[in-house]
């Protein structure tokens, strides 16, 4: 690990590495950062929407496909990836070796189709790295050490991967490359007039992602946080220029501790104290109302848990409990293919689903003040819209809305963050 310097992890999204030419494409800029001095590990993703397809397919053949095969069958996407950029940088004259994440040291937990990395021993990527040859590795998996089972990390998995490889070796920086030119206010595709975010903290950056902004999943940008692994979000196209010290388009993710970094943030700060402004807007478009009945909430964990693991369904990601002494309502979220699941599970007395939620987050540069607050009733009352839910964190506020109404609150709650 000593000889090696320079390191810098790349992760390319699925939408980057979705054509052949893509690859061929992707093959050449990293040989430009090879010769810029560059120790390259790069991370890639299933090609274009071949997850999807793997798990269209696998519903063909059963309505309630057992978790390990799953696995096994899902894990075929990145492989396909790794192999097809190796052989592209093999062909322009340069060694490299593609690796899975078992080959590359990636332990984790039993639990398939969601599992947890917890240790890595990264040994064959440093000594393949020491014969000057650039790593391509499969993101998205693991393998359970005790039993050898091959597991992947869910949905997003891949940049987990590449900040996990990052701190593992020590990288200078962790970039995730995709089809976008940064982070921004608010999806682009929907609202016409979102900005571009150049700068984010690990906090703001990880309630926007528990919260539904899909640049990066929260558990990489947790483990970022932990790590304190510098992470780049940026475009695939043009990220191997690295002109002197001028910052390259896209959003830098860091420490409140580097206060330097964060020019734009400080300067709009500046003649202010505690009044903190709307950073972005981001929605989760399906969430599930579950009503169960036990007096106990951790009597319903347990009963919800066991119906889960009982149709094969990984445990979903909780966004908010209400409870009293006749009922426990959760309301939680997970990829399509498992919300489409769920919705198969019959009605009960004790156990009912309904849908038709949406959320919509606020993330602000600071703890929300009693003015944004306002603001924001007032926006939601001029559009007649009124929350189902509203609840308040130490960065954001968060407003649970009849999804039908989800596109109108969000186009004008974004005036608050227009003047950025």
């Amino acid at each position: 690990m000593n000889k090696l310097k320079n390191i810098i992890v790349k992760k390319y999204g699925g939408a980057t590495v979705a054509t052949p030419e893509k690859i061929k494409g992707i093959a050449k800029s990293l040989l430009r950062e090879l010769s810029a001095g560059h120790t390259l590990v790069v991370v890639v993703s299933a090609m274009g929407k071949t997850t999807n397809s793997l798990i269209e397919l696998a519903a063909q053949i059963s309505a309630r496909p057992n978790q390990r095969e799953m696995d096994m069958l899902l894990s075929v996407g990145e492989r396909i990836s790794m192999s097809l950029l190796s052989m592209s940088i093999q062909d322009l004259g340069k060694q490299a070796i593609s690796l899975t994440g078992s080959q590359a040291g990636i332990l984790t937990n039993s639990d398939h189709e969601n599992a947890q990395i917890i240790d890595l021993r990264p040994f064959r990527v440093v000594n393949e790295l020491e014969k000057n040859k650039i790593i391509v590795l499969a993101g998205f998996q693991g393998v359970d050490p005790h039993t050898k089972e091959i597991t992947t990390l869910g949905r997003g998995g891949s940049d987990t991967t590449a900040v996990a490889v990052a701190a593992g070796l020590k990288a200078n920086q962790c970039e995730i490359l995709k089809d976008v030119p940064s982070v921004f206010s608010a999806d682009p595709k929907k609202i016409k007039s979102a900005k571009m975010i150049s700068e984010l903290t690990y906090e703001q950056m990880m309630d926007m992602t528990f919260w539904g902004a899909k640049v990066l999943h929260y558990r990489s940008v947790e483990l970022a946080a932990v790590k304190g692994v510098n992470l780049y979000i940026g475009p695939s196209e043009g990220t191997h220029a690295r002109q002197g010290t001028h910052a390259r388009q896209g959003t830098h993710i860091r420490s409140y501790t580097q206060p330097r970094e964060f020019k734009v943030i400080h300067e709009k700060m500046k003649n202010k104290m505690e009044t903190a402004l709307v950073l972005s807007i981001n929605t989760i478009q399906t969430v599930f109302k579950i009503t169960m009945t036990s007096k106990k909430i951790h009597d319903d964990y347990i009963k919800l848990k066991d119906l889960f693991k009982k149709n094969e369904i990984i445990f979903p990601q909780i966004l908010a409990v209400d409870t009293d002494d006749s009922k426990n309502i959760l309301y939680i979220t997970a990829p399509e293919e498992m919300l489409s699941m769920i919705k198969k599970i019959p009605k009960t007395k004790e156990l009912k689903i309904e849908e038709g939620i949406s959320t919509i987050c606020l993330t602000c540069t600071g703890v929300p003040t009693f003015e944004t607050q306002s603001q924001i009733s007032k926006i939601l009352g001029d559009l007649k819209i009124s929350p189902l839910k509203i609840q308040m964190s130490a960065l954001s506020v968060v407003l649970f809305v009849d999804r039908t109404q989800l596109d109108k609150a969000v186009a004008g709650l974004h005036d608050l963050i227009t003047e950025r």
